[in-house]
């Protein structure tokens, strides 16, 4: 909840600032007759403009907490995304000329001073929680995932929690509590607490601080779940599929509708890249099938635009890397936009893929996986999907370190599907079009 609590205040300082970069809009383009009439001829329009910028926002990662620490990587994302919401702007005030406005020079203004504003005030937001209005969190006990957790809080200032030690079960920890003025206790062991532990946090209840089990704190906090740290009684607790039954269905009838519409609207698209295809690769197909293993292990065919060159699996499958010398050069555009991923549209609506999922993987790589991977098995528990959680979240995979890392993110997805979560991942996925991961 707290995260939530800090990523609305970003986006209402987002919102503030937007008006107060259009009323200096304004002023600077009406200097000399400025009045108020002429505020609120532009406030309907670029207002409507906001939500549809500020969507952008969402999309290009400026309210995801982990990556709004000043840097050239945050200065990159707003600069993409600021270019999309100019395109928008264009598009809004010449292609729908609805608002009676045709602001040339408002806009530009407009877009560099919020620009500047969103910027600035993601390094003062930064600076704020990194430094001041931090939650105090101790630990109950020392083992290896505490220390993981304690690196990644310390790494993560910016999320509003401070590391303040552990708690001394020789002491009474009420006064240790007290002392340290500790919000939040990290209970870094089984719910099952022995008789004498209970007893002290039981005297601790007066001081209001929050008890949170280390693996929802983990989940929660990062959004991910740490594999390495499970036993199987963790699976039967948190995984009850029975609970989703409803939401799979009502999904698998969205999937189909917005694999149909997405269908229409790309086809454009498809024709284009057959052509480029054909032109550069003509001893190539079109479209290249590939076996994968999608929900229940049960195998299916999965199509995508073909942008390796002729014999590329003559040393047997293997993972393709960022550089990839067997990649043609259409294919290396086509891998980077994720435009090589359109025919996968088809396995939807035959009914082996999701939009949203875990990547299904090919058998070949599984077998080897699963040998390394403890319950690596647990994501074919739902239909794969086109796009997931891993991918907005993790870099292109091609080791097993990285497929376990990417577990993680597969684990907190299908732990915690849900309509939303699922339209945030379909939105941010529209990003990889403009980063070229």
């Amino acid at each position: 909840m707290e995260k939530k609590l800090r990523q609305i205040s970003l986006f209402l300082g987002d919102v503030c600032l937007a008006f107060i970069a259009l009323i200096l809009t304004v002023i600077l383009s009406f200097w000399n007759n400025f009045n108020w009439q002429i505020f609120l001829q532009h406030l309907l329009p670029f207002s409507t403009l906001y939500f549809f910028w500020f969507i952008s926002f969402y999309i290009f990662g400026l309210y995801d907490l982990n990556s709004i620490k000043p840097s050239t990587e945050l200065l990159a994302r707003i600069g993409q995304c600021f270019l999309i919401c100019l395109a928008t702007g264009i598009t809004f005030f010449y292609l729908i000329p609805f608002f009676g406005i045709t602001p040339k020079t408002n806009l530009l203004i407009n877009i560099i001073i919020l620009a500047v504003f969103v910027f600035l005030w993601r390094k003062i937001f930064y600076h704020l929680f990194s430094s001041y209005y931090r939650q105090n969190v101790i630990f109950l006990e020392k083992n290896s995932l505490t220390n993981l957790l304690i690196e990644k809080i310390k790494s993560h200032p910016q999320l509003g929690y401070k590391f303040v030690g552990f708690l001394n079960p020789l002491k009474p920890f009420f006064s240790q509590l007290k002392n340290k003025k500790v919000d939040k206790i990290i209970l870094a062991q089984d719910s099952n607490l022995d008789k004498k532990i209970s007893q002290e946090l039981y005297k601790s209840i007066a001081l209001k601080i929050d008890f949170v089990d280390i693996f929802y704190a983990y989940e929660t906090i990062f959004h991910e779940i740490p594999i390495d740290f499970l036993n199987q009684a963790w699976f039967l607790k948190n995984l009850k599929e029975n609970e989703k039954k409803f939401y799979d269905k009502i999904k698998k009838i969205a999937d189909v509708i917005l694999s149909l519409f997405l269908s229409i609207i790309l086809l454009p698209f498809f024709i284009i890249i057959a052509t480029l295809i054909k032109l550069t690769s003509p001893d190539e197909p079109i479209i290249y099938s590939q076996t994968r293993i999608g929900k229940g292990g049960r195998k299916f065919t999965l199509y995508k635009f073909c942008t390796m060159i002729p014999n590329a699996e003559t040393k047997g499958p293997q993972w393709a890397t960022r550089n990839d010398p067997r990649i043609t050069k259409i294919g290396k555009f086509l891998r980077r936009t994720h435009l090589d991923e359109i025919p996968q549209l088809i396995n939807i609506l035959k009914g082996n893929l999701a939009l949203v999922g875990p990547r299904p993987e090919r058998p070949e790589f599984i077998e080897k996986l699963k040998k390394k991977i403890s319950y690596y098995e647990i994501r074919h528990l739902i239909k794969p999907g086109l796009t997931g959680w891993a991918q907005i979240n993790y870099h292109y995979g091609a080791s097993i370190e990285d497929a376990q890392k990417k577990l993680c993110y597969e684990l907190y997805y299908i732990k915690n599907r849900s309509f939303f979560l699922d339209l945030g991942i379909i939105f941010k996925t529209f990003q990889h079009f403009f980063k070229g991961v």
